[in-house]
């Protein structure tokens, strides 16, 4: 199997096999990341609930600390660069808050239009 490229979009039919065989596994294991973060979020809208109901603060710093450091060692052993795993753990933990956040003002909303 040779590499070679002429610049002409002329490469061997077997590297051309090889590179869709790899992307057609790159694309399964993003279809399988975006149906586990759907189930992830659907998971912590249910939290984001749950807080409002009792009044909670929609952030858990204790709690995000504990993920983050046991994400990186998950991370460390599957053998991913822990700073990404983290710095990705934090993108979600955001937009956790985010969500949590809006689901508790509209929480005080509804409450509040019930209440006249």
């Amino acid at each position: 199997m040779t590499t070679s490229n002429t610049g002409t979009g002329a490469v061997d039919p077997e590297v051309r096999q090889e590179l869709e065989r790899l992307r057609d596994s790159i694309d399964n294991i993003d279809a399988a990341v975006v149906h586990m973060l759907a189930e992830r979020f659907k998971a912590t809208q249910q939290v984001g609930r749950l807080k409002a109901v009792h009044q909670l603060p929609p952030a858990d710093p204790a709690r995000e600390a504990r993920q983050i450091e046991r994400l990186r060692r998950l991370a460390e052993s599957a053998k991913l660069d822990p700073a990404f795993a983290e710095k990705f753990l934090n993108f979600i933990i955001a937009e956790v808050i985010r969500h949590h956040e809006r689901i508790a003002e509209e929480s005080l909303t509804s409450d509040g239009a019930s209440d006249t």
